[in-house]
């Protein structure tokens, strides 16, 4: 059984009930859900919107593998309404977003998927959930806790 932390983002239509409906389709399709943050508004990253984003991380326990694990949380974003991924690094509105952020202390990199996510310790806006219910979880590669690596860029 695997540990996964997850990140929600939301910024389109009932952002609350969004990210409700996410996570219980996290917990129908993915694993049990251990933890989950509080919800976080946060201003849109990487690209221009008038619309705010609600945000959460979440831990998962799943028997799924990486690559299975990654394509369940795209059949949810579909499911929920989300008709393009972000390509070459150009971002857009979006009903919902799911982001495999850390599984267990795993550190892996195919054309598919970066374990950890490349650019959580960059986004308060995951960092800040993430050490919310994980501070003394070391990132595998920064070998710094949550908690320490949301106080560099907050």
């Amino acid at each position: 059984m695997a540990k996964v932390y997850l990140g929600l983002g939301t910024n389109l239509g009932d952002k609350e009930q969004n990210l409700h409906s996410a996570i219980l389709y996290i917990e129908k399709q993915i694993g049990t859900v251990v933890s989950l943050s509080a919800f976080y508004n946060s201003e849109p990253w990487g690209f221009e919107s008038v619309n705010g984003f609600l945000n959460a991380v979440l831990c998962v326990e799943t028997d799924l593998l990486p690559l299975d694990l990654l394509h369940q949380t795209k059949q949810i974003e579909v499911c929920m309404g989300r008709t393009a991924k972000s390509s070459d690094g150009i971002y857009s509105d979006r009903i919902m977003d799911i982001d495999l952020l850390l599984y267990d202390a795993l550190i892996m990199e195919t054309p598919q998927l970066v374990l950890p996510h490349p650019l959580m310790n960059q986004r308060v806006f995951v960092m800040e959930p993430l050490a919310q219910i994980a501070p003394d979880l070391k990132h595998p590669v920064l070998h710094s806790t949550m908690a320490e690596l949301l106080k560099k860029i907050s």
